[in-house]
């Protein structure tokens, strides 16, 4: 009798533990809709257009944009209908340059320097709770 409840609660700590274990992958990643990304390149400079329906969740990007170690100015503008959307723009090194938030129904800008790492790649993270019918256009200029 004892060993069917000992077998039975381990059936269920099994079943918890992998159940967190799925919660916590998902977490690290970004579940978007209706995504489309366009990247426009001019000699050192570009723009990028993401606009998506739907998000949630958080992921990193990165876009093969300029030429390796390039240091440029980098202006970002973010909206959302609803929900909360965060861009945090990373330097090769991993530091944040600089985090833009969101705010539902209106349109905000930052600006500040961004450099390319070895690949000519610029790093950002994106950050969405319940985030609907959203745009974040980045302009990297020399």
């Amino acid at each position: 009798m004892v060993d069917r409840r000992f077998g039975s609660a381990l059936r269920q700590i099994i079943a918890i533990l992998c159940l967190s274990g799925w919660v916590m992958f998902l977490t690290g990643c970004l579940l978007i809709t209706g995504e489309q990304t366009t990247v426009s390149l001019q000699g050192s400079a570009a723009n990028i257009l993401t606009t998506f329906v739907s998000a949630e969740g958080a992921d990193e990007y990165r876009v093969p944009a300029l030429p390796p170690n390039t240091e440029v100015q980098a202006i970002v503008f973010l909206s959302v209908e609803s929900g909360d959307v965060q861009l945090d723009l990373i330097q090769p090194d991993g530091a944040v340059s600089f985090v833009l938030a969101s705010r539902p129904g209106a349109q905000v800008t930052r600006s500040g320097p961004i450099r390319s790492d070895d690949q000519g790649q610029i790093r950002y993270r994106l950050t969405a709770r319940n985030a609907r019918n959203g745009e974040v256009q980045i302009f990297l200029l020399p």
